[in-house]
């Protein structure tokens, strides 16, 4: 089994940005010796919980200061961009670090001003995933010049330097899945957000995958799941460290609050008005929403999971402020899994 890292670049309850993205770089310092497999950065806008907006700028300063890392968009959220300058991005990022970057993408609402305010054209507020076929065929074609010969873009390449980066389509929803497998993309689902769907959507790409007609597609399915996961040397220890995110989920959706910092291990559990139970892993297939427990329950759990999905990669998304307990996290899981 292969495990990878999504970060968020958290802020820590100091509100210090800049030590969130310090963080990030040491995190990806740290996996990198631990042996996981790649390091996938966020792009989220006008939140004050995470730092993490502009994945195509942290790219070449983590793959810069790691080795083996494959480096990459956690997603890049196609919508709100041109896929010409998004395919320019990334394989410039190929041409510095070749072999080493994911092109993650993705689509998203980031809420209707923010939205809004990252389109060019203000004058109609346009929804943001009307496009969304079209945006990703087109970004396809720029990757692989594969425009018909009737197109003005055929008139220009966005060029590359005989190496490209790997093209994941990411997604929590049945669409995603479909898009992937139409164009033989690779397809990392969103577990951590919709566990519930994750079985099925991801048979939905099993099931209807086509071998690709271009060179940034596959002819077999690859699929990595992401999921919430919390490691300690005690269930209680691990139980503990996500105290803060379990409060996060709960302003989340009592009332939409992505702007509250993410609260220290002992003011959540007050918050929370103590510490439940965590859940345990019943259906390989139904994955609770957060896997919460010691190394070896983890390790078993995912090697389930990743057996009932048919993927042997699964990116773990561990959402803490407390940096050096969650480093500690990603380390237990390497060590179980021995990585290195």
């Amino acid at each position: 089994m292969k495990l990878s890292v999504l970060d968020l670049s958290v802020v820590p309850p100091s509100g210090d940005r800049q030590q969130a993205l310090r963080n990030t770089l040491d995190t990806a310092k740290k996996v990198d010796e631990w042996g996981y497999t790649r390091f996938w950065m966020a792009e989220h806008h006008a939140t004050g919980a995470a730092a993490g907006r502009s994945p195509e700028v942290l790219i070449p300063l983590v793959a810069s200061q790691t080795s083996q890392l494959k480096v990459g968009s956690g997603a890049v959220l196609l919508n709100h961009y041109s896929p010409f300058k998004v395919a320019e991005v990334f394989n410039t990022l190929e041409d510095l670090f070749p072999g080493r970057i994911d092109m993650g993408i993705g689509r998203a609402t980031t809420g209707p001003v923010s939205d809004l305010a990252l389109q060019r054209r203000r004058s109609v507020y346009r929804p943001s995933a009307d496009d969304s076929a079209e945006q990703l065929q087109e970004l396809v074609q720029w990757m692989d010049n594969s425009f018909e010969a009737d197109s003005p873009f055929a008139q220009i390449q966005s060029y590359n330097n005989g190496s490209s980066p790997n093209f994941w389509l990411l997604g929590s929803s049945s669409w995603s899945a479909m898009a992937a497998a139409k164009l033989g993309l690779r397809y990392a689902f969103s577990g951590f957000i919709n566990p519930m769907q994750s079985y099925g959507i991801s048979q939905i790409y099993h099931q209807q995958f086509t071998p690709a007609k271009q060179a940034s597609g596959l002819q077999k399915p690859a699929l990595m799941l992401a999921l919430n996961v919390f490691v300690a040397e005690t269930e209680e220890e691990a139980n503990r460290l996500s105290a803060p995110f379990q409060l996060f989920e709960h302003r989340l959706r009592s009332s939409g609050d992505i702007q509250s910092l993410l609260e220290d291990e002992d003011t959540a559990i007050r918050l929370l008005g103590g510490l439940h139970e965590p859940e345990m892993l019943t259906d390989p297939q139904q994955p609770p929403r957060v896997l919460i427990g010691t190394p070896d329950q983890v390790r078993d759990w995912l090697m389930q999971i990743g057996e009932a999905y048919e993927t042997d990669e699964i990116m773990v998304h561990t959402l803490s402020s407390n940096h050096e307990a969650r480093l500690r996290s990603y380390q237990l899981l390497a060590d179980a899994f021995e990585l290195n």
